[in-house]
């Protein structure tokens, strides 16, 4: 029998299942599936065609490489204590955002909390115009991949429109199919009414590839993930991605969004304004709910907010605890 859940502040998600041992002990596997926005990790050169600039030691942040080994250091600690209190081996399966290239990933994964995991690397180029990417990490002890895409947004009358690419990636994870797909929809640059068309676009793409998942597969077990830059009960997630937060009402074309009720405890992953949004979420499809203890289930979501990861004084004491903010570094870990 097997449990799974995720939750994210870092959001993460565990699944779990039941194993039967000796004596008919029963005895439960947990697996730990992550998200994290890790805010702007990006190396230190210049490249061509990105607008990385800002991220240069000529530019405005004066990025260099003690900053840049710094800001490594700092997230490679967060994911190793992510979902630990469950399953010693931390994230199984960890999507991220916002990261430049396949060389910074390289170097986070060898970081030395991170390097006894193995994790292997899943990264497609995208249009991105800051050259910010979606990403997945992975521990081949628990996860094979079998495939995986990168399915690009394009908004009908905005051709000059690029944003980051939807990542899917699809594997056994302990013997059983599943499919992620790890996301950063549009951002409210413009206000959040203004901008909402590009995210309801975003959902539209996100909806197609778990229906296309759901047509040669009714039972698939598809887990969305990403900063959606929309808050749970926002359109583009509640009505575009047909979600619920309670999995007994949950119909075969619906996903369950067990963020919803975190938000509306008040709980979230990044504040503004003295309020607290939580746009960084997972969604499960159907299969991956019930009381089935012999597959892998949904067991416990939450949002990794230790207080080691909140700013201790100043104008934000109690928000994340950022690299930077109005232009100064702050030496922490990400806004999410």
């Amino acid at each position: 029998m097997r449990f799974f859940t995720a939750i994210v502040f870092s959001i993460f998600v565990l699944l779990s299942g039941l194993n039967l041992h000796a004596q008919d002990e029963m005895r439960y596997r947990i697996g730990c599936i992550a998200f994290y926005n890790i805010e702007n990790l990006f190396d230190t050169i210049d490249q061509p065609n990105v607008n990385d600039t800002e991220f240069t030691p000529e530019g405005p942040n004066k990025w260099n490489s003690s900053k840049y080994y710094e800001k490594l250091s700092n997230l490679s600690e967060v994911i190793s204590k992510i979902g630990v209190d469950l399953t010693p081996d931390g994230p199984a399966v960890l999507g991220l955002s916002e990261i430049e290239n396949r060389s910074v990933l390289s170097d986070l994964v060898m970081q030395p909390e991170l390097r006894q995991r193995n994790y292997q690397i899943v990264h497609h180029d995208g249009p991105d115009r800051r050259g910010v990417d979606c990403a997945l990490f992975y521990n081949p002890k628990y996860f094979t991949m079998t495939n995986s895409q990168s399915r690009r947004l394009r908004v009908e009358g905005r051709d000059n429109f690029f944003t980051r690419d939807q990542l899917v990636v699809s594997g056994m994870f302990d013997g059983e199919m599943m499919h992620f797909i790890v996301n950063h929809w549009p951002s409210r640059s413009g206000g959040q009414k203004r901008s909402e068309p590009l995210r309801i676009a975003a959902a539209r793409l996100t909806r197609s590839i778990v229906d296309s998942l759901l047509n040669i597969d009714p039972n698939a077990k598809v887990i969305v993930m990403g900063d959606l830059n929309d808050d749970p009960v926002d359109k583009s997630v509640k009505k575009i991605m047909n979600t619920t937060d309670n999995p007994d009402k949950l119909k075969s074309d619906m996903m369950f969004n067990p963020m919803e009720r975190l938000y509306r405890q008040g709980i979230g992953s990044l504040a503004y304004r003295d309020a607290w949004n939580l746009f960084d979420q997972l969604l499960l499809t159907q299969a991956l709910t019930g009381n089935d203890k012999s597959t892998y289930k949904f067991y416990r979501a939450g949002v990794f907010n230790k207080p080691w990861l909140l700013q201790k004084e100043g104008a934000f004491k109690g928000y994340p605890w950022r690299s930077f903010a109005g232009g100064n570094y702050l030496g922490g870990y990400s806004d999410h």
